[in-house]
């Protein structure tokens, strides 16, 4: 009997899940029942109705086209990699593989290959966080998640949750800043509306109203990194935003100051001009619902 082969989850796993050994002889999967003890440590198949997923799982959605290729690839291919579990009561937890489980349910099949290991909290969840990073692409907001699991959930500090995952600290540290965001500029890097280069940059903006307002101007106009640090230095300078691509004459941008100034005292918000020769926008920031309304109510217009 040929030995298992090795797992290929990725760097740092071997020091995670305990050594196992062979098991016994899977049962067929049309026959396989409810154990009646847990079995031991090892490669077998497992009833499908006995797996329940991971309450440390990173991803938050998997897209019904990847499940589908998935499943189609199984039933033409097979199963390339047993999915990681360990006992959890009468049952089995995943900790590595909620795809090819959820493929499997699809397909209707009643069992499915598995590796059974003795983990404990922490391990699963760094295993499970792993095998997303390296085989199955989580997005950037999906990865600061499970790096903030295993920092929040298990008291790890930054530098002993990167070592569980075998990424430096300052990876870490910075997927970690990504979670500072609000929730709607999270949601534009979770899409990759935004790349992580850009979002480093609008973290230098400390209010989320005009963080968000930068945000949206970003990808409406499709600017680069280095335009957007351009934008927020010049609205930390205090500076008229100049269109891209266009350069205001210090006349010009000194007028556009000066009505920005002079709409601020009057409405009592900050305002940014945008001006060119044919086209120009007015940008009015405010402070949440009841800021909204006084503005609307100092414009005369109704709610």
């Amino acid at each position: 009997m040929a030995a298992p082969q090795k797992s290929r989850l990725g760097r740092g796993l071997g020091g995670l899940i305990a050594a196992s050994a062979p098991a016994k002889p899977a049962v067929s999967a049309a026959a396989a029942p409810a154990p009646a003890a847990p079995p031991a440590p090892g490669f077998q198949e497992i009833p499908v109705h006995l797996i329940e997923p991971s309450p440390y799982q990173a991803r938050r959605e998997i897209p019904a086209e990847q499940l589908n290729e998935l499943a189609e690839s199984i039933r033409a291919e097979g199963l390339l990699q047993p999915v990681v579990v360990r006992r959890h009561g009468e049952k089995f937890q995943l900790i590595a593989g909620e795809r090819r489980w959820r493929a499997f349910q699809q397909l209707k099949l009643k069992a499915i290959p598995a590796r059974l290991v003795e983990a404990s909290n922490a391990s699963a969840a760094a295993i499970g966080l792993i095998e997303n990073l390296q085989r199955e692409g989580l997005n950037p907001i999906e990865e600061a998640y499970g790096y903030a699991s295993l920092v929040r959930d298990f008291d790890l500090t930054q530098e002993a949750a990167s070592e569980r995952v075998g990424k430096g600290r300052a990876t870490v540290a910075n997927a970690l800043r990504l979670l500072t965001l609000d929730a709607e500029l999270q949601g534009y890097v979770g899409k990759a509306l935004l790349s992580v280069g850009h979002a480093k940059v609008l973290l230098g903006v400390a209010e989320a109203a005009p963080r968000a307002l930068l945000a949206r101007r970003v990808i409406e106009e499709g600017l680069s990194v280095r335009a957007t640090e351009k934008l927020v230095q010049s609205r930390k300078a205090g500076a008229a935003v100049p269109a891209p691509g266009r350069k205001i004459p210090p006349v010009e941008a000194a007028a556009v100051a000066g009505i920005e100034k002079k709409l601020t005292s009057h409405l009592g918000a900050r305002v940014v001009l945008r001006h060119s020769p044919k086209r120009g926008k007015i940008v009015i920031e405010y402070a949440g619902n009841d800021d909204l309304h006084r503005l609307l109510e100092k414009l005369g217009v109704e709610a």
